[in-house]
């Protein structure tokens, strides 16, 4: 992916990214600690965890393909190596809205799921959140620094 309407693919998507990720994270971790939460927005949370799951990859992608117009500035570096590690964030995000969204299935089937094992999910889903909306941070962070105090000040 390389330009959405003349401007850089990684650019626009990376938006996306830094709004989703971590309003993902907040649905997910309300749907495993409030089951009224859950029974009303599992399946939103759900999605939207696929969705961030699905775009993380091609930002990554439209990312490398923006560092390569800026001829592989060495600013960028960091952003790009903390970037290609944003999917091992996500991917807990979308494990843990499986898991909640299975509890929640088997709640409406009348097999409620053991407390044990909500609390452990609650714990997953509390990690991940919190992991993936930290990561959102620094790779967001390091790209700002990048931008601002490197390539526009060559």
């Amino acid at each position: 992916m390389s330009t959405i309407n003349g401007l850089p693919a990684h650019v626009l998507l990376v938006h996306v990214v830094v709004v989703l990720v971590p309003l993902t994270a907040v649905a997910l971790i309300a749907c495993a600690l409030w089951p009224a939460a859950r029974a009303r927005l599992i399946w939103p949370t759900a999605a939207l965890a696929v969705v961030v799951t699905a775009l993380t990859p091609v930002t990554v992608a439209a990312g490398e393909w923006f560092q390569q117009q800026l001829g592989m500035p060495p600013v960028i570096d960091e952003h790009a190596r903390l970037g290609h590690q944003m999917l091992y964030f996500v991917a807990p995000l979308l494990i843990s809205a499986v898991l909640l969204v299975i509890a929640h299935v088997r709640q409406g089937r009348g097999k409620p799921t053991g407390r044990a094992a909500v609390a452990l999910i609650a714990l997953v889903a509390i990690a991940a959140g919190g992991a993936a909306a930290w990561q959102t941070y620094r790779v967001g962070d390091s790209g700002a620094h990048a931008v601002w105090n490197g390539v526009l000040n060559h």
